[in-house]
Parts: C-alpha cells; sequence; structure tokens
C-alpha cells in the first residue's frame, strides 16, 4: 500500500507538470512503466486511491444525469459590448470606492463547471445549470488529465471554471474522428454533457479555472489573491490577469486580449472585469442574475445563440432540398441575422434542433450563417417534420442518404437556380441577369432550360415587368456576348454535380472539347489527377441523361466553346501548384483563387504529390491533415498575400 501511495504521488505530480504547466518532467515511458506498475498493483490488492490517475479511465456509459444543488449560487455575468457602457459600469464601481482597480481577463468560450472538494479531495463536477442546481457530470470530468484529484486546502470549497477543449486538441480529434466537430465551444459541452465519459476523454476537454464561488475557513481580500490560491492548489488557470486603476488601463488590457486571442489555442469570446476587491463586492451586491461587481466585455459577435421560428425547405437545381431555419432576429457580425443553413434533414437530427429551441448560431464571410447546433430546448419546442413531398411542385421526394431530392427538373425553382448557375461571372458571365429575371422567364415566358435564352427578342422581354428599352438592350447584348465562352467556363456552366470552376478547368484542359469530354470513361476521369470516383460517376451519369443530352446539343446551336493551351503566367507563385481548404478572413475561395492565378499559379481542388502550397483558412479539414501528413507547405491568408504582394 506504500508503494501504491508512492506511485500515485510521482505520478499525479508528473501529469502536473505535463497537463498544467506544460513542462513535462519525464520522458513518456517512464510515466507508462510506474503507471502500468501501478494498475498491477490495484488490480492485485483491490484498492484504488482515491485521487489515483487510473480513475481518469473513462467508465461505463451512464443512463442518466443526477440534479445537484450547489453549496452557493453560481452568477452569471452581465455584459457590454460598447466602451460607453463599459465607462458606465466603471463609474458605479467607483462611486462605492473611488480608489477602486479592476482585474482584466480573458472570457473562455465553453461550459460553466462548479467543483468541489473536500479534505483536500474531489468530490465532485457539475454544471452551472441554473446556477442554483446543475447536472452531475462527475464521471465526465475524472477524465480531465489536468484537473486535480488532490489538493493542498483541506477545507470544504466549490471552485469555478470553464470547461473547453482547445483548438489544438479539436483539430487533432478531426484527423481521425468519422464525424468531424466543427465549433469548440459546442464540442465541449457535448463532450462534458455526454452520457458516455469515454467521449469525454476523447476530445481533450480541459478546465480553466478562475473564481473560488464558496470556501470553508479561508478568505481572500482581493481577486488577485484568489488567482493565486487556485495556481497553488494546483488548478490550470490561464496565465493572463491584468491590475488596471482606471478605464484607460482597461481598455488597453482588452485591446490587448482582442489582439491576442486570436493567436492562442483557446477559443475566447470577450473579456472580464472585476473589481479586485473582494470586501468592496459585497458591498456593490447582486442583481437577480449578476454580480453588479463584474461584467464581460464581448467583443464583435462571430457566434450567437438564438431561437429557430420555423424551417422553409428550399429547392436547388440539383432537386436537393435545403432547411432554412427562420430565427429571432440577433446581431451577429455587425449585421442583424434572422435566417441560417442547416445541411440537410440528417443534419437536423443530428444537432437536435427543433422549432422553438434555442440554437448556437455561426457567421463567416458575408454568407448566411450556419446553425452549429442546439443550446437549450424549451417548453415550445416541437420537431421539424421530414418533408413527404416537394413544397413547390407536390413531387414525392426521393430519399437518398441523408439528403431529400425533387425528382421533377421542372420544378420552379430547380428552373430558377438552374438559369443563375448557368449565367453566372465564372460561368458564362451573363452581366445584368438575377434571380428576379430567371423567375419571370420561367413564369412569363415559359423558359425551362437555359439555351432558350439564345432565341428570346426583344418582343419577349417587353412582357417582362421591368423591362425598358435599355434593360432590354443590355441583357440582349449581354447573351449575344455569351457564345464564344473559354471551354472551362461552359463546362462549369453545364451544372454537373461535382464539377466546380478548379475540376472544370482541368477538365478543360485535359480534353480540350466537350465532345471529348462527354465521350470520357469513368476509368479515364479518375485517372486525371484530381478526379474521383464520385465526380467521375456523376460526369458520365451527366452525359448519360437524355434530357442533359439533348439540351446540351441545343446549347451547341448557338454557343461555341473554346480552349487554348496559352503559355503559363508568370509571376510570386510560378510553377506552384495550390490547394485552398477552409475559411479565408476577408476572400472568397472564388476570390482567393483568382489572386493565385494572376500571381502565376495554379489551384487544384485536392491535395496530392504535385501539391507544393496549401493555404489553410478557419475549419480546414481533410486537405490540411493531408498536406501534413505529406509535409507540404502550409501558410494562411496573411502569408499568402505577403508573396504576392498584396499585404
Amino acid at each position: 500500500m506504500n508503494r501504491m501511495r508512492e506511485l500515485v504521488d510521482i505520478l499525479n505530480k508528473w501529469a502536473y507538470e505535463y497537463y498544467v504547466l506544460d513542462a513535462p518532467s519525464v520522458p513518456d515511458s517512464q510515466y507508462d512503466k510506474l503507471y502500468d506498475e501501478l494498475v498491477e498493483l490495484e488490480r492485485s490488492t483491490g484498492a484504488v486511491e482515491p485521487d489515483s490517475p487510473t480513475r481518469r479511465v473513462g467508465g461505463e456509459p451512464l443512463k442518466s444525469f443526477e440534479r445537484h444543488e450547489h453549496i452557493a449560487r453560481l452568477y452569471s455575468l452581465d455584459k457590454v459590448v460598447t466602451y460607453d457602457r463599459l465607462s458606465a459600469f466603471i463609474s458605479r464601481v467607483k462611486k462605492v470606492d473611488p480608489e477602486a482597480d479592476f482585474t482584466v481577463e480573458y472570457k473562455y468560450d465553453g461550459l460553466t463547471m462548479c467543483i468541489t472538494y473536500e479534505g483536500g479531495s474531489f468530490v465532485r463536477a457539475t454544471t452551472r445549470g441554473n446556477g442554483v442546481v446543475g447536472e452531475d457530470v462527475t464521471a465526465q470530468c475524472l477524465t480531465v488529465r489536468s484537473l486535480p484529484l488532490k489538493i493542498p486546502f483541506k477545507g470544504k470549497m466549490e471552485v469555478q471554471g470553464e470547461a473547453v477543449i482547445p483548438l489544438s486538441a479539436l483539430e487533432k480529434y478531426n484527423l481521425t474522428a468519422t464525424e468531424k466537430l466543427k465549433n469548440a465551444r459546442n464540442a465541449a459541452a457535448g463532450a462534458v454533457r455526454n452520457l458516455d465519459p469515454s467521449v469525454t476523454a476523447a476530445r481533450g476537454v480541459e478546465i480553466l479555472f478562475y473564481n473560488v464561488n464558496y470556501i470553508e475557513g479561508a478568505s481572500f481580500s482581493t481577486q488577485v489573491e484568489m488567482f493565486e490560491f487556485l495556481k497553488s492548489n494546483l488548478f490550470k488557470v490561464y496565465p493572463y490577469l491584468r491590475v488596471c486603476r482606471d478605464e484607460e488601463g482597461i481598455i488597453s488590457a482588452l485591446e490587448e486580449i482582442e489582439v491576442e486571442r486570436k493567436k492562442i489555442d483557446i477559443l475566447t469570446d470577450g473579456a472580464v472585469i472585476k473589481l479586485n476587491s473582494v470586501r468592496d463586492r459585497a458591498a456593490l451586491g447582486y442583481t437577480d442574475k449578476f454580480p453588479r461587481w463584474a461584467v464581460a466585455f464581448k467583443f464583435e459577435a462571430e457566434e450567437a445563440q438564438t431561437v429557430v421560428k420555423e424551417v422553409r425547405w428550399q429547392v436547388g437545381r440539383t432537386g436537393k432540398l435545403t432547411p432554412l431555419a427562420i430565427v429571432e432576429p440577433v446581431e451577429l457580425g455587425g449585421a442583424t441575422v434572422r435566417k441560417a443553413t442547416l445541411n440537410n434533414f440528417g443534419d437536423i437530427s443530428r444537432k437536435d434542433v427543433r422549432i422553438g429551441s434555442v440554437v448556437a448560431i455561426r457567421r463567416s464571410n458575408e454568407v448566411i450563417p450556419e446553425i452549429l447546433g442546439c443550446v437549450e430546448h424549451t417548453g415550445r419546442s416541437v420537431d421539424i417534420q421530414k418533408p413527404a413531398v416537394c413544397p413547390y411542385c407536390g413531387s414525392a421526394v426521393v430519399e437518398e442518404g441523408a439528403n431529400l431530392f425533387c425528382p421533377n427538373r421542372l420544378c420552379p425553382p430547380r428552373i430558377v437556380a438552374r438559369f443563375e448557375h448557368f449565367a453566372q461571372k465564372d460561368a458564362m458571365d451573363i452581366e445584368g441577369f438575377s434571380e428576379a429575371t430567371a423567375e419571370q422567364l420561367n413564369k412569363k415566358l415559359g423558359l425551362v432550360d437555359p439555351s432558350q435564352l439564345y432565341a428570346l427578342t426583344e418582343a419577349d422581354l417587353r412582357e417582362l415587368e421591368g423591362f425598358k428599352d435599355k434593360k432590354i438592350s443590355n441583357l440582349l447584348a449581354a447573351i449575344g456576348g455569351s457564345v464564344r465562352p473559354r471551354l472551362d467556363k461552359f463546362i462549369f456552366a453545364l451544372g454537373i454535380d461535382g464539377v466546380g470552376k478548379v475540376a472544370a478547368r482541368d477538365l478543360a484542359a485535359q480534353f480540350k472539347s466537350i465532345e471529348a469530354l462527354s465521350s470520357a470513361t469513368a476509368e479515364q476521369l479518375v485517372a486525371m489527377e484530381n478526379i474521383g470516383d464520385i465526380t467521375a460517376n456523376a460526369i458520365v451519369g451527366w452525359f448519360a441523361d437524355q434530357n442533359n443530352t439533348a439540351e446540351l446539343a441545343r446549347l451547341l446551336t448557338f454557343v461555341t466553346p473554346v480552349w487554348e493551351d496559352g503559355p503559363a503566367p508568370s509571376g510570386a507563385l510560378s510553377g506552384e501548384v495550390v490547394v485552398l481548404t477552409g475559411t479565408l478572413p476577408n476572400y472568397t475561395r472564388g476570390q482567393a483563387q483568382q489572386l493565385i492565378e494572376e500571381a502565376g499559379g495554379v489551384c487544384a481542388s485536392s491535395v496530392t504529390k504535385k501539391t507544393t502550397l496549401v493555404v489553410a483558412g478557419e475549419e480546414a479539414g481533410s486537405k490540411l491533415a493531408k498536406a501534413r501528413s505529406l509535409g507540404l507547405k502550409v501558410i494562411d491568408e496573411a502569408a499568402l498575400l505577403a508573396l504576392i504582394g498584396r499585404e
């Protein structure tokens, strides 16, 4: 038993150095050797020390969460988003103590936790819940390697922290995960509030501590003193705490955090400003929800929470039904958001989204926000029903995997989307053509195929609302100007499933004509560098469809695609084969591709041994992982702009 105690103490010391201090003192092999010895001793004796590291292995799944009442209530924080409101908070505090100073810390974007200790030993872990009662997640938190199971302080206490998943841990998890996790905050909450503790263990959850919620036999005079107490009792804290005397100092700290938070390994969405004096906090007191002595300063939102009001099903050019959530208006990234996307019905089920429920949404690069997942169901929550028929034409929907399709190629929104895709700048580049124009052409003139655009007359267009002489002349000129498109643009305009702009260019360069491409076999296509089985079969299937080939024949009576193998452009990226992955901060995929090609680079759609450079943005996934496995050079948007002289 003495040897077991000795092993537990040694292993816990090494784990603290590794997981909390990020300063391991021994190699993994030495740790593993003693760990194996401890496991064998526990097996042979049947005894396990309360703070044994073997307790951190996720056990059997639980049937349900137990409810637990906190010793002291946990409050949330009031939020401010402008310096004016921050100034009002500071003035309110200064009225109580004109000499008051403040602390500024990072605000972590995770799940609030309450951890109880007695006699120096870990007792339980609970979520914040409603502040009075939370869910017992002890089994889950036992798997958190940085959480101390034994501490020097022997009194009874509750400490408060935030369960987070480091961004590096999330990236590592996604390399092998069947279902990728898009958001660190939701991933952390889902890991802790999961009935299977092995899920918590697999995701690499950490808990960063920042507050002592209740303590017996001790007290603190300042937040700084509390911060030092947490560190001395082996709790993991983020090593940033600024003490500021006035508003100018606080704003300086906020500006520092806003810059640095984008470089650290933890997802943050703001900073927390607290009155440093614990004695003066009592004088300020609490509202029903918040302490009056602390606020959270929120930076410009990248994510937000709102309520789903309804779901509308949209039909695209391929017939795929995509759910669009109409949400309660919410400010996000400087804009008022009223709708958000979901990928398909499988996405709705996986994210447990219901009408009336609170959801997390994310917006980037000016696109419609995406729903990341459900935050909370309410008494008004109802399931979203899977449509049995197309909401536009009434055709029975076809289910393929997680997706639903309208099989009717004459369904009005499919026709409109087909026209829009065909006329866009990266395809036939018919300037002035819009969704509204496509809708009128279908409803008023009965057009269903892009080839019919080339037979339009001035008299036809006069029947459309809003079409006067100049608009008619401009549209007819734009249609006439599109009759000699570049072959790759024409291929893209056809709307073959899975064939984007890069793949269309590769196909044009390989086959030189639409006739040669139309007779290509799947084997020939797969032999190309960037065409996989799915895309190859989609191309062959498109040309095997009689409706498609009939429309292609009609198009070719008006349109002559051209292709010339010109000299490679010169520039800073000459000779580079570049792959774009993830979401870039300031450029769309098409804009970035144009910059690369203007600099002499060649854009490819997938990472291969011929790839020389990968530009990775947010949420880069399997392409980034493959690039790293091949040892390829990976840069971000800023480095790309520096490389091509566009800083």
